[in-house]
């Protein structure tokens, strides 16, 4: 439950933004090290922190793992249009993706594409099966078109939020 004493996103202060910054680096950042980056005492970092947390505002805590230490080494784009975009076709989808561990992220857009997947795989051939089973013998899917990604990584390329 979100608390209603929470500061609303577009109300973050600087040192908020910065606080925010340092855990998109490191969320492992010791409350100390935070304090003295961003002149707040440890205290007020954690209650910020917790604050911005019973807000939504940071909604979990993650470790980005090298795909290439657990075999998960090929990253696939892939542009799937759904037969329509009708309700229960877009939830089955969704269902299906979700489900699906090599499906790292989902994206429900709108234009040509229903959705934009980022799926790790090992190999080619395993995303041969993959895409077999998710999109071209799958009734909800009108047509896909893959990607493959070259070799820089999310955690290669971290993107800013704040």
């Amino acid at each position: 439950m979100r608390s209603t004493t929470a500061r609303p996103p577009d109300q973050l202060d600087d040192q908020d933004r910065a606080i925010l910054r340092i855990l998109q680096h490191d969320n492992k950042t010791s409350q100390r090290v935070i304090g003295e980056a961003v002149n707040l005492s440890a205290p007020a970092v954690q209650r910020r922190i917790a604050r911005m947390e019973a807000a939504g505002i940071i909604r979990r805590n993650v470790a980005v793992v090298d795909p290439v230490s657990v075999g998960q080494g090929v990253t696939v784009v892939v542009e799937v249009q759904t037969v329509n975009d009708r309700s229960p076709v877009i939830a089955a989808a969704k269902r299906l993706f979700r489900e699906a561990p090599e499906v790292q992220q989902c994206y429900l857009v709108t234009g040509r594409a229903s959705f934009i997947l980022i799926l790790l795989v090992p190999d080619m051939a395993s995303y041969e099966v993959l895409s077999r089973r998710l999109f071209a013998d799958n009734e909800l899917v009108q047509a896909f078109q893959t990607l493959v990604a070259a070799a820089a990584h999310a955690a290669d390329v971290a993107r800013k939020m704040v």
